[in-house]
C-alpha cells in the first residue's frame, strides 16, 4: 500500500513470485527472506559501519545547522534495515511528481516489476533504445525503491539479469565471455498469445558495438546494496548468485600481458558510451572495479571455489589501491612535480615511470587546479595522462574508499573551489573541460552528439546528484549536496526531467536530451532521501580498509 507522495508503507519484505522463468530461479523469488538477528546482519559487514569517520549524529547536527532537517525528525542507525524516518519529513513538492514519474517507468514481466525503462518520453519521435531497461540506469531507481522499502523490484531485477548472464552471447559470430552482463534488456508483450519475452543486448546493438564493462560491476554493487538494505543474506548466498559473481570476477581478474593492476577498457564501455578518448584505463571503470571487488569480497562464500577468488581479490585490491592513489592522483604539488619531470628515464629509478612529456600538460589544468584540493585524473597509460575531471569516477572513489580520507576531502575542496566549472547552473558536469575544435574531430571522430559542452563532452547530468550527495554525506559536507539539489529543484520538474543539459554552465536543455529520463528522476529522489536519512549511505558506501597499504608520501611515490 502506498502512502502520500508515493512513499510506501512497509509491513514486510514479501517477494513477488515468478512462476514462468525459463531458468529455475523461481524458487528464489517465492522464498520470503528469513528473519535475521542483528548479529547475523552485522556479520555481513566487513566492519561496523558505526566506525565511519562521519557518524549519523554528526551528520544530523551538521544538517540542523544548515536547516536541512525538519524539527522532530529522527535518523535511524546504519544497521537499521528500513528507515524509520522515512515519512517524518516535509518533502519538496516535486518529490511526489518524481515518484509518480518513476512508477510510470516500471517494466513488468509476467506481472512482476523487473526494472525501469531509460526514458518515458512520448514526445520524442525516435524511441531508439530508451524503452529498454539498462543495468547502469536502473541502479539509482533500485536505490530509490530500496530506500522506500520496496526491495522486491530490486530482487526481481537482480535475478532476471543473472538469468540473462547465462545466455550464450555472440556478436558477429564471436562469443563473449561467460561473465558478461547485458547492457540492457527489453520485455516484448504479445497480447494475443499472452506471453512475455525477454530480449537482451550484450553490445551487438550498441553504438560502436562494444560490450558494457561496467554492467557486471554495477550488478555486484547493487546486490550488496540489496543485502545491506534488507538484511537478507539468502539471495547473495544462493549458488546462482555466487556463480554469477565468480563469472564476473573471472573476466576482470584474468591474467594477461598487462603490467598494471588497472583494467584495460575500450571507448564506449561505460556510462560514456561513445568515443570520447577514454580508451585505456578510465577512472570510472577503475573506481567501479575497485568497489565491485570490495563488495564481492564481503559476499563471496569461503568455500572451495570462493576462497580462490577471495585470495585473488585481496592481492588485486592492494595493488590497485597503490597504483591509483600513486599515479592517478593529482593536486597542486603533484602537478608542479609533473611540470618539472625529465623524460627518457630507464630502470627502477625512473621518476617519470610512464614517460609523460611535460609539454603535453594542457594549459587549462594550471588554472583549474586550486592550491587546496585534488582529484583522480581520467586516465594514465604510457606517454599519456588524461587530466580531465570525471565526476562518476571521483565520487565512486570516495564511496568505495579507493580515495583515502585525505584525498576524499581534497576532492570535496576541489568541487567547492571550482563550483562554477563542475556544477554551474545545473548539476553536474560528467566531464570537464569539453573537447573542442580539431581535438574534438580527432578524439571523438567528429561525433555530432558529443559536440562541446553537450552530452558526454562536458554536458551536465542530473543523475550524478545522488553520487555527489552520497560523497558529501560520507565526507561530512552535506551542505554541498543541498546547494546542488536546490539548483536542480529550480528547473528539473519544470523542464520535464531531461536526460542532460548543455552549455558551459549547464544552462540549456540538451539538444538531443530525452524528457522524463528515469535516472534523472531517480537520482533526485535518492539524493533527497539520503539527505533526509543519512543512514541510507550504508547501502552504497564502504569504509576504509585499514589493511590496505597507505598512500606513500609524494616525495617517494614515483620512485618506489
Amino acid at each position: 500500500m502506498d502512502g502520500p507522495l508515493g512513499l510506501r508503507k512497509v509491513g514486510s519484505y514479501a517477494s513477488v513470485a515468478d512462476a514462468g522463468d525459463e531458468l529455475d530461479l523461481s524458487r528464489l523469488l517465492e522464498k520470503p527472506p528469513p528473519k535475521l538477528s542483528i548479529e547475523r546482519q552485522r556479520s555481513f559487514e566487513e566492519r561496523s559501519l558505526s566506525e565511519l569517520s562521519i557518524s549519523v549524529r554528526a551528520l544530523d547536527a551538521a544538517a540542523y545547522d544548515h536547516g536541512m532537517f525538519s524539527p522532530g525528525m529522527r535518523s535511524s542507525g546504519f544497521d537499521t534495515p528500513a528507515s524509520s524516518a522515512r515519512n517524518s519529513f516535509e518533502p519538496h513538492p516535486m518529490v511526489a511528481e518524481a515518484w509518480e514519474a518513476l512508477r510510470r517507468s516500471l517494466v513488468y514481466l509476467r506481472g512482476q516489476p523487473v526494472g525501469t525503462i531509460a526514458a518515458y518520453d512520448h514526445a520524442s519521435e525516435e524511441i531508439l533504445n530508451y524503452d529498454q531497461v539498462f543495468v547502469r540506469d536502473f541502479v539509482p531507481s533500485a536505490l530509490a525503491f530500496l530506500m522506500n522499502g520496496e526491495p522486491e523490484i530490486v530482487k526481481n531485477f537482480l535475478l532476471k539479469t543473472l538469468h540473462l548472464q547465462g545466455w550464450e552471447k555472440k556478436v558477429d559470430r564471436f562469443k563473449l565471455g561467460e561473465g558478461v552482463m547485458p547492457a540492457s534488456f527489453k520485455v516484448l508483450h504479445d497480447p494475443i498469445r499472452k506471453t512475455d519475452t525477454l530480449i537482451a543486448d550484450f553490445g551487438a546493438s550498441a553504438i560502436g558495438r562494444v560490450a558494457p564493462v561496467d554492467s557486471g560491476f554495477w550488478w555486484i554493487i547493487l546486490l550488496r546494496a540489496y543485502t545491506k538494505s534488507t538484511g537478507d543474506l539468502s539471495l547473495a548466498e544462493t549458488p546462482e548468485c555466487q556463480k554469477g559473481m565468480r563469472l564476473i570476477l573471472a573476466l576482470c581478474l584474468s591474467e594477461g600481458f598487462d603490467t598494471f593492476p588497472t583494467l584495460l577498457c575500450a571507448d564506449g564501455c561505460s556510462m560514456i558510451d561513445r568515443r570520447m578518448g577514454i580508451y585505456g584505463y578510465p577512472i570510472e571503470i577503475q573506481a567501479l572495479f575497485f568497489m565491485a571487488l570490495r563488495c564481492a569480497l564481503s559476499m563471496l562464500k569461503h568455500d572451495a571455489e570462493g576462497k580462490e577468488f577471495v585470495e585473488r581479490i585481496v592481492k588485486r585490491l592492494h595493488a590497485l589501491s597503490y597504483h591509483m592513489r600513486s599515479y592517478f592522483w593529482l593536486d597542486f604539488q603533484q602537478l608542479n612535480d609533473i611540470y618539472r619531470w625529465k623524460t627518457e628515464e630507464y630502470s627502477h629509478t625512473a621518476v617519470n615511470k610512464f614517460n609523460v612529456i611535460p609539454d603535453s600538460i594542457p594549459d587549462w589544468v594550471f588554472d583549474f587546479m586550486p592550491t587546496r584540493g585534488g582529484y583522480f585524473i581520467g586516465n594514465v597509460s604510457p606517454a599519456r595522462m588524461d587530466f580531465r575531471w570525471f565526476c562518476l569516477g571521483n565520487c565512486v572513489a570516495i564511496l568505495s574508499s579507493l580515495a583515502t580520507p585525505e584525498q576524499a576531502m581534497a576532492i570535496m575542496d576541489l568541487i567547492e573551489a571550482r563550483w562554477e566549472e563542475i556544477v554551474g547552473e545545473m548539476p553536474l558536469k560528467v566531464a570537464y573541460p569539453a573537447i573542442e575544435s580539431h581535438e574534438w574531430r580527432i578524439v571523438t571522430g567528429c561525433d555530432p552528439k558529443n559536440t562541446r559542452w553537450s552530452y558526454h563532452n562536458g554536458g551536465s547530468w542530473p543523475v550524478l546528484l545522488w553520487l555527489l550527495t552520497a560523497a558529501c554525506i560520507k565526507t561530512g559536507r552535506p551542505q554541498i549536496a543541498r546547494r546542488a539539489i536546490e539548483l536542480a529543484e529550480s528547473r528539473l520538474l519544470k523542464d520535464g526531467w531531461p536526460e542532460y543539459y548543455d552549455g558551459k554552465l549547464g544552462r540549456y536543455i540538451g539538444k538531443q536530451a530525452r524528457k522524463f529520463q528515469t535516472w534523472s528522476i531517480a537520482g533526485y529522489l535518492v539524493a533527497k532521501m539520503m539527505l533526509e536519512d543519512p543512514s541510507h549511505l550504508g547501502m552504497i558506501s564502504l569504509e576504509e580498509d585499514k589493511a590496505m597499504k597507505p598512500l606513500i608520501k609524494r616525495s617517494t611515490s614515483w620512485t618506489c
